[in-house]
């Protein structure tokens, strides 16, 4: 008999050679039909795998991740195969799940295909999948697995086999198709129902340029047709809110070749915006005691060594800038702590004088490879909400959960209430990827760990995602379309006060290190704002919108009245703007909606004579006739509802 322990702690005996379907299964028929795939000993294994010692057991659903990971990964054989089968004569390379679905990377020698070839591929997989072929892994001696695709003249396959040690190959089958894998896979081909492929691109082998070219083919597959249709209008959805797309209709952003790649230009209403934003987070920060600073856009590259910044950046950072000076060398700044850890070693300090909280909206440089600039997501001039703060032993716990605080309130004032935190800890197996002690590693992670307890947060931690220089809280918000963004951070570093001699005297009368936490609620204002355009489809909080008001006029008679009630908005910090032109009442309707406008104002005849104004409401229609003043009250209302006070 063999003991498996499952996910609620439980321990059941089971016959040695029981598969993980069979243990489903004694637990309930329901979960047996569910289950397809699992991990035993945190190794993923088969539904039909044999269980031979004692060990942890985790069954998967289509509802888990790494359910569908499996599903995926399945679904990427049963596209080689329907590709083997059309295109005889191709070399297949390597097919992974992806965050969204799948690819498989092919060398179609001879053959060419298109988008329009892909249905024909689609309805071909599903031919395969109705089959309900069995996957099954075996193992294979290397030299057996290179014999294989040397057969079948795969140099691809056996560059991969050349690489890893005999004893470890093992060969995926199903149906009449074999192929070199690790494993983790769906029970059989019959439980993939829905198959779209979604695009046809270039893909260098191993990502190198300078290797052989191959054409990636993206797909996603679901156990149910309902499954796929709903992800599809998702897409449509996600197109509609493209923030590249939102920002140009709205006027907020735009790029340049001229200027650069990766290089935002913002325009007045976009310049506003984050005026706006900055404003609410220093108000919140003034509250907290933070102490706005400036730093410059270079600094000496002898400043980023000093980090250690330039060893891990370097080489995604733009080039040296030489002066007239013979080896004086300067960096655009890719970061702004070493810039604040200097500011604070220009004087000494007393543990009396501690916390200090130093914040500034710095933008920062990386040179982001042209391929992976997205928008304002992936750019290579960003500015950060960073503020960095130095602290006693005794006072980092308490430190730590005010920066929670001040996150939280940020998510709560911008509509982000779906999230979960995110512990993230360094890697115990690579020792190499860190810089600093050991002992305040420890440290630093029990602090976190610590300070996510008492605030309640929801969190799971995820080894191996740690900064270089210390472990890090991270805020994973979901958006309106049900996206996961890593939005705020919050780290704890032991080591920049040590690599930059930081010191504080402290009641001893000796001098001691301060503990440094690193904070950017935001994170990146470009990437935020793109985020945030996005979740709101560019229907911002009232209080933000760059305009919140359209007067529209029912013709050009009424302009002074239009002007009058701009007049008692704006004297109510209502911003707003009047509409007199020639056009039908509906068209300036019409487009006002298009521009997102929260409110829109008719006048007229009537409403001059009344000193009213007919309201509308983005999205909603007419609310009624009022006073000026009684609709200044319902907008500053509406925003007193969304926007409170940060309380310290």
């Amino acid at each position: 008999m063999i003991a498996v322990t499952l996910p609620d702690g439980s321990v059941k005996d089971f016959e040695k050679g029981t598969t993980p379907f069979e243990v489903a299964r004694s637990i309930s028929e329901g979960l047996a039909r569910n289950v397809i795939s699992a991990s035993y000993n945190d190794t993923i294994i088969e539904t039909t795998t044999p269980l031979t010692e004692d060990g942890s057991l985790i069954l998967y659903t289509w509802s888990n991740d790494e359910g569908k990971k499996a599903f995926w990964h399945s679904s990427a054989h049963i596209l080689a195969q329907a590709l083997e089968e059309l295109y005889p004569g191709i070399k297949l390379t390597i097919g992974p799940a992806i965050e969204n679905g799948f690819y498989y990377d092919i060398d179609f020698g001879e053959h060419s295909i298109s988008e329009k070839d892909l249905k024909t591929i689609e309805d071909k997989m599903l031919e395969i999948a109705r089959g309900k072929h069995e996957f099954s892994m075996r193992a294979i001696s290397k030299d057996d697995a290179l014999a294989y695709y040397k057969e079948q003249n795969n140099e691809y396959k056996v560059e991969l086999i050349e690489g890893l040690e005999d004893g470890t190959i093992t060969f995926c089958d199903h149906d009449t198709f074999t192929d070199l894998c690790r494993g983790g896979h769906i029970p059989n081909t019959g439980i993939v129902k829905a198959v779209k492929l979604m695009s046809v691109a270039g893909a260098y082998w191993r990502g190198d340029e300078n290797n052989t070219q191959l054409t990636r083919i993206y797909g996603i597959s679901f156990p149910k047709q309902k499954e796929l249709k709903e992800y599809l209008e998702l897409l449509e959805e996600a197109k509609k809110r493209d923030h590249r797309k939102l920002g140009k209709e709205l006027e907020l952003f735009t790029f340049s070749q001229k200027v650069g790649q990766g290089l935002p230009l913002w325009l007045p209403k976009g310049a506003a915006l984050r005026e706006r934003l900055e404003n609410f987070l220093k108000a919140a920060q003034k509250k907290a005691g933070y102490e706005m600073v400036i730093s410059p856009h270079i600094g000496q590259k002898e400043l980023y060594v000093t980090s250690g910044h330039y060893a891990k950046y370097g080489e995604d950072s733009f080039q040296p800038i030489n002066t007239p000076n013979e080896d004086e060398e300067f960096l655009l700044k890719p970061m702004n702590c070493p810039h604040h850890c200097e500011m604070y070693k220009s004087k000494p300090w007393s543990y009396k004088d501690l916390p200090k909280r130093f914040a500034e909206f710095g933008t920062v440089y990386r040179y982001e490879q042209s391929g992976e600039l997205h928008g304002l997501t992936r750019v290579r001039g960003f500015t950060q909400d960073d503020a960095h703060l130095f602290c006693t032993p005794d006072q980092l716990d308490q430190e730590f959960m005010n920066v929670i605080d001040l996150v939280l309130y940020v998510f709560g004032s911008l509509g982000f209430e779906n999230f979960t935190a995110q512990v993230s800890l360094r890697d115990m197996d690579k020792p190499e990827k860190y810089i600093g002690d050991l002992d305040n590693w420890e440290k630093a992670e029990q602090a976190i760990l610590k300070a996510a307890e008492a605030k309640g947060l929801d969190y799971v931690v995820e080894h191996g995602e740690a900064a270089f220089y210390g472990p890090k809280l991270d805020f994973m918000v979901k958006d309106a379309l049900g996206r996961s963004w890593q939005l705020g951070t919050i780290q704890v570093d032991y080591n920049l006060p040590e690599r930059f001699d930081l010191t504080y005297k402290g009641s001893d009368n000796e001098l001691h290190r301060p503990i440094m936490i690193h904070r950017a609620p935001f994170g990146s204002m470009e990437r935020f704002i793109a985020i945030l355009l996005e979740h709101t489809g560019g229907n911002f909080p009232l209080w933000l919108m760059p305009e919140q008001v359209a007067i529209l006029s029912l013709s050009e008679k009424y302009e002074k009245y239009g002007e009058k009630v701009l007049n008692l908005l704006e004297n109510n910090e209502i911003r707003a703007l009047v509409d007199n032109r020639s056009e039908t009442i509906g068209k300036k309707i019409r487009e006002a909606e298009m521009n997102k406008f929260p409110y829109m104002l008719i006048i007229g005849e009537q409403e001059e004579k009344d000193g009213t104004v007919s309201v509308r409401k983005h999205s909603e229609g007419d609310i009624g006739t009022m006073t000026v003043e009684k609709f200044s009250e319902l907008i500053n209302n509406e925003i007193q509802s969304t926007i409170v006070s940060f309380n310290v």
